[in-house]
Formats: structure tokens, sequence, C-alpha cells
């Protein structure tokens, strides 16, 4: 495999395909792209000589992102897919990342955050899709936390509000919220999703 980075992106919005084709040609990485699922399943060859991650947008006309997401996990099971949607909740990140994504990312995003995760794939392949240690690395972070802020974790990835939470461990809302914002800091999660992926990493560990 040569260092040569091939993002192939399927989404239906233009604008969003040519922003982030000028973003990734900034740190030459080639971008092809794709308006729905159909004309990505009927262009799309793996090439061994080169290395290929998928962009997928969930919410696209015809196949939809998360059917896109299935097949191609089961026809190429070794092409390392990044989940994007504007309209992300805690199941969709749960049922992409059982799906066999390798992340899942809300917009709006900076680019930043999401050349970092490219980054984060390029590194890690051919070791790509690597559950196990994914799930070890999950562990290591959790086990970060205090007793308490577990106890909020836990109760965070249910979808539990602040005030829910503050009510069944009898402690303050002001209490919760900074207990929320220290373990978001230590676990390094930006986003609520970001602790659901976490959470679903861990429980890959015992199953």
């Amino acid at each position: 495999m040569t260092g040569v980075t091939i993002v192939h992106l399927v989404d239906d919005d233009f604008e969003i395909q040519k922003s982030l084709r000028l973003m990734l040609k900034s740190v030459a990485i080639e971008t092809r792209t794709y308006g729905n699922a159909d004309e990505f399943l009927a262009e799309f060859v793996e090439e061994p000589d080169h290395r290929a991650i998928l962009l997928l947008d969930v919410r696209m006309p015809g196949m939809g992102g998360m059917s896109l997401l299935a097949q191609v996990r089961e026809e190429f099971p070794s092409l390392p897919i990044i989940m994007v949607t504007g309209h992300g909740d805690i199941d969709m990140a749960v049922r992409a990342m059982k799906l066999g994504a390798i992340d899942f990312i809300t917009k709006p995003f900076s680019s930043q955050i999401l050349l970092d995760r490219i980054q984060e794939v390029i590194r890690h392949t051919p070791k790509t899709v690597a559950p196990a240690e994914c799930a070890k690395q999950a562990a290591a972070r959790l086990e970060a936390l205090t007793t308490r802020e577990r106890e909020i974790f836990d109760r965070i990835v249910t979808g539990c509000s602040n005030k829910k939470i503050a009510l069944d461990l009898e402690i303050g809302v002001r209490t919760v919220e900074s207990h929320r914002a220290n373990l978001m800091e230590k676990l390094k999660a930006r986003t609520l999703v970001d602790l659901v992926l976490l959470s679903v990493d861990q429980k890959n560990r015992h199953e």
C-alpha cells in the first residue's frame, strides 16, 4: 500500500462535496464524490495500492446512509467508514457503530475535527477495524473516572437529562453539570455522541 489516501464521499449536497474536496486537497488527500448510494455502489472498486476511507452521509434520497453502511460492510469489510449527519442522536450512533462504522460525526463540525478523525483513521490503517483494541482503549479512559463521574456517565449515555440524573442520585443539577464537564474533559469527548461511542466500545469488550 502506498501513502496515497482517497476519501470517498457519498453526499447528495453539492456544496458540501465541493467544500470537503477543497479542504482535503489542501492536505494532499484525494477525494472522489458520489451523489447517492447507487452511484457509489456502481463506481467504487477497491484499489490495493491506495488507502481508502468512506465518508458517508446518513440522510440521502433513495438508499439511506445506514442501509449503504450495512451493504458496504458486508461487501468491503476492511473499508473504514465514517458516518456524518446533521440529525444525530444516541440511537443512531449506536446503530451505526453496531453496523460497522468506526466513527460518527454530527454537523455542524469544524474542518479541523474532520481532518483529525480522518488522520486518525490513516494512522491506524490497515488495522482500522479492530473492535477489541477500541474496547481496550475505551476501558482505559473510563477507568480514569471517579465513581460519581461513572454513575453520571452511565446515565448520560442512556439519554437521561441532567435534572433526571440529579433526582436519581439525590444531588444538585449544578453538581451534575460540573461532573459532566469533568468527565467529558477526561474522556476527550466533544459531544454526547462521543460519549455514546465510548460506551459502545466498552460493551464490545465484554461481548
